[in-house]
């Protein structure tokens, strides 16, 4: 194609395409399929993307489908031997694995975050990694952003600013509907309580302590005044699913089961053959007949095939699978024997129950210090003794049996849950709440304290209420008042959460029982004793049950193991209300606990050192993360003493990087009297509590070793000792031996729980009766988790005990120490290697220089994109960081890893301060976090992404064979193959015999005249404007008189000769259709063009311009004449001030192969093209568009497009004169005042066939989706047979915008398509008769590779593509290779070729390139029919011959047209079409509302423009990456996020990529933000 110089001869004006077109026209083509209609579309909806085909209109017993199935495969299936008893079944594919895996590990807990990472010999690992890049340039380039992105707006901080991290971890639940209910106690022969206590008492030592001193009132009410708060009702929040069984109306969500009651998947070994199931799973009375037992059991079979049998699984195709590493290394040792604790002694005075431990020292040592609690400055605030603690723990029991409700109905009953909600500021009155639960045999359920509707993880702990069955909720005066509320006083109604009364425990709503009352205290059994929630790596919340017994086991496991003794003092920093910081304060032993809250901590981190010194405390319990806040401020304060510490128990020791936390601190106050030997790791999970911890050392005694690893060996789960590259080193310490009474394996993570070999990792599990018993409500995780049977290498199992998995990552080192190297939430399998995140974290922050970004900040996880798991971390950066220090040092950070890890990153994003979610305790949200991710809602404030490093799993790139010409091609593309050649053919024109039809229809001139003649009061036209009135009407008299005076105008003041070009310079109005037809009867050559903006003119040395008054002030305008020399302007014609005479004669042509009028249009690849259409090609297209849809005088036909070029102007200018038909012209841009104005036409004028461009469609669809029943009102009524459309986009686009048009109530649509190219103006349109358009459905990878494959509906990576109509009469159409020029057969895809009397005659050409003119308009097959002249459209597309039979009982060819053959993008050997790429771009994220893709040096481009907030455009980078990749796997090189309306789109509604693409390279698009993906 010729691309028009600015010294054409053609015309006045050339126009960039931005200014080319009405603004509405800007609004993006594609955007619209962010519509809810199109998202709900079951083949691009991601829920319904596998969804199989399924026959609706019958049903078919299981028994009929095998039968049938059998038949109808029998001829196909290959007879093969039977096989051997001995053969095994085929071992799973990978990605069956992969989802096995996901499976497994979606009930871990993700790790924790903060700074205990720091280590000087990993720092200095990491300094050593990146001076091997010192010396290479930077090869990413920085991200340009504009400045305005720069400025942070005010957003809504989710967290309160701090700088530390916390230790916990709080995710998502995901909802289920399963009940689980306590197991039936369990009847011992021990010792009662009461003697117990009575007989310990003689024997216990008394010892004196001060009274205790309380902030709350003693005073004991005799009338009790309780206090109910109840919840305020949301509106607009659901009740959460009940999950729990059916219970009395008037009693809240509970379990009531009778002591022997068995709960289907409760306990272990049940036969479920005792129960009878319906269909969904709930039991049935065994009354119930067989007959109708046969029936449900029947009703439960599928009425359908299963998925498998139409789509599998094409990833192993897809995916390049690495070779293995024949140097990987693999385990090599023994199997692992399980290894013992040492036994669990037996103590004559240990009590039946904990209660009873509390009852114990309440009688005996009532005065013994129990708790002791700090204000925020680090002072004590108050000491509770065991005698207040024991007393106001019964007054709490019996207020919660006697004085909740009336007498008879009492709200709540022994085994009831309830919720206890206090500040971690308040351990004192939740020791209370707990052991006042305890005594009246309530189920504690400790949560956080709610701080807004917007807390991370809020609703998922509301669903683990919910499933718990939790109506009342146990709090604190104070904390009560600070919940929020709304504005009438109530508590808030949070989300997803039950509704709950509140309970105050304060002491002076507490009623004193009497002398006669006491609480029930049984011996110890496996009911649950109190529920501890865990939030998992997933997000998911999950309540972990503790029974009684375990409870107390695990105080006597820990009180042999830390050899406490009666009375010690013992500092807890860590929270009080789960885990170790509950276990260890318990009041086995008399214990005297001084809990340091998270709050003081952060107010003064060495609060806790200095309250060991005052009190001279024997043990701490504290994490990492206070070792380093200690040492930051050991400046502060010179004079402490830790001599008296015998155990420095470290609760986060199973982390790796705590053993450089340890040491540091070590180090630092050992001279304060700290001994080495006092350090004691230990390692804990919620599941199994204690697993191992190091038991305190004797004086002098050696320090246990430390072991050196391989992370390389790491990543590949063995063990192997690192001797050669320190830097890839990491150094863990032992966690000590295993708890008393336990018995642990080590068990592959993955799969069936086998028993690893010595040096291999995996996770440890655990035999005690020390341990939870389960997930509350959630009997299918409990399984897998609780009940956990190791297998040795030959999958038998090595016993009957049951193992609980511990989550944690490990091996068991000499003399049977255990180490622990990671924890399976944190665990990151990136192909086929490990990686923990805690690993990563420590190398991101050994990164110098951290002033970048907050340490403990940092969240580190994995996402999967195209069939692995990627890793992702984000970092929150201070506000003093410069953009130029950021992205260095995420550049250093992504060196780092792959020189240490040998695993590339992903994504590493930087998020403005204090906007991660937080955990209670401050740590990072993991999995919130992660959500966000995802969602497009962190909004990042940089970015980097580093897909082509990380992404190696790409398929090969596409080698494409040569071909050759010649008669085997024909051989083995059709005849061999079984296909028919891909052609297709309209009707034939016939012969018309009546000499004046031949008279009126051989030239349009000569048709005008005679219908002036004839029917000369024939309205031909109407012109609208955006209210729907008739601004002009053109009968054909006025439009033959007008035409006239136009060709006098002409010949008298342009002295225009024939053959000559005229510029026709109109808005959209019969005016333009006078001066067609008046240059046609002057004999010059009319070129339509559209108007200009002034600043935007070219010159040419057209001979004349026609146009308005209006128009013809912007030509002579200052702006004008700024761009344009004025005196190079050609004659200009005033069409509004025409002489009054008559030309003296019309022109008739001599021949019909003249020129009538040039087409000029810009290609979507930006190229402004003209061609040439003779008069004899104006009458064939007008006679068959006549046939095609029947037009004849007594239609109308309304026309809603731009008249400028191709089918628009042939529809306003030329059709209505041939057909006699009347024209109701809307012109599209006064849609931009009226969106209702085409389909108000349409039902005012009860129009029944219409003509609209795509972008029509889609303006109307966006503005009034939303007003259907105002329409309605309105009495908007359409009924519309046939409605047309340019074709410009593939099939899925038109499906969208006319499901969203059907879907506006009042209207009802028939709607179809056709094909408009350059070459032939129009090739095939749905006619009145014949078969209605189909859809069908291909395989987008095929059509990569140039071929065409079938599938059905919902299959994965189908694209619908609709018929392109019918073929015009006359017209025949070939599908033909592009490279080879021969034909191709059925449904193969290939270049359309199109063969009609209506084609353009060629392309208007200034140098007279006659090859390039031969090439497309006068082309031939090179075999086949080597004769038939054809003119080549562009377009690729394929014919398949259908079922369907067309108007002379002949079966129908469809042709179906897939895109321009110009705009493809050959990437990585295959053939993409932008538009699939852009639709899936569009439907990444709400807030882009249009985009355009193009290549640059061999990268993609993805340009998007962005309709929301400029916080968000970050956010679009790794959405647009993500969606790419795994659907039509193709990296992207550079993101650019503009503003809306910079893509730049013609006059038909199509994108001008190659104008885009100049305008990137020449930095012209002004972009928000551009991200280089390199």
């Amino acid at each position: 194609m010729s691309l028009i110089s600015p010294v054409s001869p053609l015309f006045l004006l050339l126009l960039l395409e931005r200014h080319a077109f009405p603004s509405f026209l800007l609004i993006s083509t594609h955007a619209f399929f962010v519509f809810s209609g199109f998202l709900n579309h079951p083949v691009f909806c991601p829920r319904f993307r596998t969804r199989p085909n399924v026959v609706l209109f019958c049903d078919i017993t299981q028994k009929g489908y095998e039968k049938k199935r059998t038949k109808l495969l029998a001829p196909y299936i290959i007879q093969a031997p039977a096989p051997s008893s001995s053969s095994q079944a085929p071992p799973p594919s990978s990605s069956s694995r992969y989802r096995e895996r996901r499976s497994r590990r979606t009930h871990r807990r993700g790790g924790t975050r903060d700074d205990r990472y720091r280590s000087d010999v990993h720092s200095e690992a990491v300094q050593a990694a990146l001076a091997k890049h010192k010396e290479e340039k930077m090869a990413l380039p920085m991200p340009t952003k504009r400045r305005s992105t720069y400025v942070q707006s005010p957003i809504e901080t989710r967290t309160p600013p701090d700088s530390s991290s916390g230790s916990e971890d709080e995710t998502s639940v995901r909802r289920q509907s399963s009940v689980i209910a306590p197991p039936p106690p369990v009847n011992s022969n021990k010792q009662s309580p009461d003697c117990w206590i009575s007989r310990s008492a003689q024997g216990s030592s008394t010892s004196s302590s001060a009274s205790s001193t309380l902030s709350h009132g003693e005073n004991v009410f005799n009338l009790t005044h309780l206090l109910f708060v109840p919840t305020a009702a949301s509106e607009n929040s659901a009740p959460p699913p009940d999950v729990t069984t059916v219970a009395p109306p008037t009693r809240g969500p509970r379990v009531d089961l009778p002591s022997n009651a068995v709960v289907q998947g409760m306990s272990r070994g049940q036969s479920r053959s005792s129960m009878m199931e319906t269909a969904d799973g709930v039991p049935v009375s065994s009354r119930v007949s067989t007959k109708i037992q046969q029936l449900l059991n029947t009703l439960k079979r599928p009425k359908r095939p299963p998925l498998s049998e139409f789509f599998t699984d094409d990833s192993e195709e897809i995916v390049q699978v690495p070779q293995p590493d024949p140097n990987t290394p693999k385990p090599e040792g023994r199997q692992i024997i399980p290894v013992k604790g040492e036994p669990l002694g037996v103590v004559s005075n240990w009590p039946p129950a904990l209660q009873a431990a509390l009852a114990r020292w309440g009688a005996t040592q009532g005065k013994s210090p129990a708790l002791t609690a700090l204000d925020i400055t680090g002072k004590p605030l108050y000491t509770l003794t065991y005698g207040k603690l024991w007393s106001r723990s019964v007054k709490l029991a019996y207020t919660l049996l006697n004085k909740l409700g009336n007498k008879n109905e009492q709200i709540l009953k022994p085994g009831d849950r309830v919720a206890l909600v206090y500040p971690n500021s308040d351990p004192g009155m939740f020791w209370v709440a707990f052991y006042g639960c305890l005594l009246a045999e309530v189920i504690p359920v400790p949560i956080e304290v709610p701080l807004s509707r917007k807390d991370a993880g809020i609703s998922q702990v509301g669903f683990l209420l919910g499933s718990c069955g939790v109506s009342l909720a146990l709090t604190s005066e104070i904390c009560l008042k600070g919940l929020p509320k709304t504005p009438t006083g109530e508590i808030l109604q949070f989300k997803g959460w039950p509704r709950l009364k509140w309970v105050i425990t304060d002491s002076k709503y507490l009623t004193k029982p009497g002398k006669d009352w006491q609480p029930h205290i049984p011996t110890a059994n496996t009911d649950p004793a109190y529920i501890e929630y865990k939030a998992s790596k997933d997000g998911t919340v999950v309540g972990v049950a503790m029974s009684k017994v375990a409870m107390l086991t695990h105080c006597q496991a820990l009180t042999q193991a830390c050899n406490y003794c009666e009375g010690e003092t013992l500092v807890n920093v860590l929270d009080f209300k789960k885990e170790m910081g509950l276990w260890h304060g318990a009041v086995m032993n008399r214990i005297h606990t001084i809990s340091v809250p998270y709050a003081v901590m952060k107010a003064c981190p060495l609060s806790w050192v200095q309250r060991v010194h005052i009190h001279k405390a024997r043990v701490a319990l504290v994490k990492c993360r206070d070792l380093h806040w200690a040492m930051m401020a050991h400046r502060d304060q010179r004079d402490v003493s830790l001599a008296s510490l015998r155990m420095l128990i470290v609760a986060d020791g199973a982390n790796p990087w705590s053993v450089s936390s340890c040491d540091a601190f070590l180090s630092l106050f050992q001279s304060h009297g700290l001994k080495p030997e006092v350090v004691c790791p230990c390692a804990a999970s919620p599941e199994a509590m204690t697993v191992a911890i190091r038991r305190p050392g004797v004086l002098g005694a050696p320090l246990p070793a430390r072991a050196i690893l391989s992370m390389s060996g790491l990543s590949h789960g063995v063990i192997r000792v690192n001797t050669e590259d320190k830097n890839s080193a990491l150094t863990v310490q032992d966690v000590g031996h295993v708890m008393p009474g336990a018995l642990m394996c080590i068990v592959k993570p993955d799969g069936p729980p086998q028993l690893c070999k010595t040096d291999e990792i995996g996770e440890i599990i655990i035999n005690s009766r020390a341990g939870g018993m389960m997930y509350y409500g959630l009997p299918g995780l409990t399984k897998n988790t609780f009940e956990v049977i190791p297998v040795n290498a030959n999958g038998v199992p090595i016993g009957e005990i049951p193992f609980v998995r511990s989550g944690l990552l490990g091996f068991v080192g000499p003399g049977s120490l255990i180490f622990v190297v990671g924890k399976i939430e944190g665990l990151l399998m990136v192909s086929g290697r490990r990686h923990n995140a805690d690993d990563l974290v420590a190398t991101a922050l050994a990164v110098e220089p951290v002033k970048t970004v907050y340490r403990g900040r940092i969240a580190v996880f994995s996402v999967s994109v195209f069939y692995d798991e990627r890793v992702v971390i984000v970092a929150e950066q201070r506000p003093d960081a410069s953009e130029e220090d950021s992205f260095q040092w995420m550049s250093r950070v992504l060196q780092a890893i792959d020189s240490i890890h040998q695993v590339g990153l992903y994504c590493l994003a930087l998020v403005p301060a204090n906007t991660l979610p937080k955990t209670p305790l401050g740590g990072i949200h993991i999995s919130d976090t992660k959500q966000f991710f995802l969602e497009g809602t962190l909004h990042p404030c940089n970015i980097l992404m580093c897909p082509h490093t990380c992404v190696t799993n790409l398929p090969k790139p596409r080698q494409k064979q040569p071909v050759g010409v010649g008669p085997a091609s024909v051989m083995v593309g059709n005849l061999v193959a079984g296909k028919r050649i891909a052609q297709a053919a309209g009707r034939d024109l016939g012969m018309i015999e009546d000499q004046d039809l031949v008279r009126k229809h051989q030239y349009l001139t000569e048709a005008l005249q005679w219908r002036a003649q004839t029917d000369p009061e024939h309205v031909l036209f109407v012109l609208l404007n955006s209210k729907g009135v008739a601004v002009g009407t053109a009968t054909c008299i006025q439009l033959h008189k007008r035409a006239e005076k136009i060709a006098a105008a002409l010949t008298e003041k342009g002295s225009i000769n024939t053959g000559e070009n005229v510029v026709l310079l109109f808005p959209p109005s019969i005016d333009l259709i006078a001066a067609f037809y008046g240059c046609l009867y002057a004999g010059c050559v009319p070129v339509n063009v559209r108007p200009p903006h002034p600043q935007n003119l070219a010159v040419s040395k057209a001979a004349c311009i026609l146009t308005t008054q209006n128009l013809m002030r912007t030509l002579r305008s200052k702006e004008a004449a700024a761009s344009v020399n004025i005196k190079t302007w050609p004659t200009i014609i005033d069409t509004d001030d025409l002489p009054r005479r008559r030309p003296p004669q019309i022109y008739r042509p001599p021949t019909a192969e003249m020129i009538a009028y040039l087409d000029f249009s810009v290609s979507t690849t930006g190229m402004l093209t003209g061609v040439k259409i003779s008069h004899a090609a104006v009458s064939a297209l007008c006679r068959s568009i006549k046939l095609q849809c029947e037009l004849y005088s007594s239609r109308q036909i309304a026309i809603c497009l731009d008249p400028y070029c191709g089918l628009g102007f042939v529809l306003w200018c030329l059709a209505s004169v041939y057909s006699g038909h009347q024209s109701i012209l809307i012109p599209p841009f006064e849609l931009e005042s009226c969106l209702s104005l085409w389909l108000s036409t349409l039902s005012q004028y009860r129009v029944r066939d219409t003509f609209c461009s795509y972008s029509v469609m889609e303006l109307c669809t966006k503005g009034l989706g939303t007003q259907t029943e105002l329409l309605k009102s309105r009495g908007l009524d359409c009924c519309v047979r046939l409605c047309f459309r340019p074709l410009s986009a593939p099939g899925l686009t038109l499906q969208s915008a006319c499901r969203c048009v059907t879907q506006q109530a009042p209207t009802s649509y028939t709607v179809y398509v056709m094909d408009e190219t350059q070459t032939s103006v129009i090739s095939v349109l749905q006619g009145t008769t014949g078969p209605d358009p189909c859809t069908v459905y291909v395989d987008m990878k095929s059509l990569r590779h140039d071929r065409v494959r079938l599938v059905e509906r919902g299959a994965p990576q189908s694209l619908p593509l609709m018929e392109s109509g019918k073929i015009l009469p006359g017209v025949r159409v070939i599908i033909v290779n592009p490279e080879t020029r021969g034909p191709l057969g059925d449904s193969h895809l290939g270049e359309i070729w199109v063969h009609s009397p209506h084609n353009a005659s060629g392309y208007y050409t200034i140098y007279g390139e006659e090859s390039l003119q031969a090439n497309h308009f006068n082309t031939k097959l090179s075999f086949g029919d080597p004769q038939t002249l054809w003119a080549r459209t562009g377009y690729l597309g394929f014919v398949k011959r259908t079922e369907l039979l067309d108007a002379s009982g002949d079966r129908h060819d469809a042709l179906f047209v897939v895109g321009s053959l110009d705009e493809t993008l050959e990437l990585r050997g295959l053939r993409y079409h932008p538009i699939d790429i852009e639709t899936s771009v569009s439907r990444a994220h709400r807030s882009i509302a249009e985009s355009a893709v193009f290549t640059w040096t061999n990268l993609l481009v993805v340009v998007s423009e962005l309709c929301g907030s400029e916080q968000d455009a970050l956010d679009l980078v790794p959405l647009i990456t993500n969606v790419v990749l795994e659907e039509h796997h193709l990296i992207v090189g550079v993101v650019v996020i503009v503003d809306p309306g910079v893509i730049p789109i013609n006059s038909r509604g199509e994108k001008q990529r190659m104008h885009l693409r100049d305008s990137f390279l020449a930095d012209q698009l002004d972009p928000i933000y551009v991200a280089y993906n390199m």
